[in-house]
């Protein structure tokens, strides 16, 4: 299995770090590894747009679902 190395990673984010894998009764490593196995199976926003831009049927365009979605927002 391959290794990660961070090198120069501030203490205070170090400190919390190991503070959130205390509380979920992990090592730094073990809490590491799913974290980063997390980041890694959530798809990054160009994925996203990517597959949006691949789909075919919709009649609503790209922008103007963006545009409806601010529009509702505000409303709340």
């Amino acid at each position: 299995m391959p290794n990660v190395l961070v090198r120069d990673l501030p203490d205070h984010v170090h400190a919390e770090l190991q503070r959130r894998a205390e509380q979920r009764g992990q090592s730094l490593q073990q809490y590491l590894a799913a974290e980063l196995g997390r980041l890694a199976a959530k798809p990054t926003l160009q994925d996203v747009l990517a597959r949006i831009e691949q789909r075919r049927g919709g009649s609503v365009g790209l922008q103007q679902a963006v545009e409806d979605i601010a529009e509702e927002r505000s409303r709340r």
